[in-house]
């Protein structure tokens, strides 16, 4: 599992994330900036938890930002 973050206040629209992950992003038509499918929002921080199949693509989506407003993690299970 991964765990995606998404500090949206600070996104600019860019939609780099979009293409790059179009089954996890989306542009917002209310205000142009990225919206986090299936995302939880805490205080303007998005958070959303996917398959490790997800893992590939949202890291590139992180690495492109151009605010760097993306964090993507591995969720390290305890057994």
């Amino acid at each position: 599992m991964i765990r995606i973050i998404h500090f949206r206040e600070k996104c600019i629209g860019c939609n780099a994330c979009v293409e790059l992950a179009p089954g996890r992003w989306r542009m917002s038509k209310k205000d142009g900036k990225s919206v986090l499918l299936e995302g939880e929002d805490v205080n303007g921080i998005v958070t959303a938890i996917a398959d490790d199949n997800e893992y590939k693509a949202n890291l590139s989506a992180s690495r492109t930002c151009p605010t760097n407003v993306i964090k993507v993690e591995k969720i390290v299970r305890k057994s």
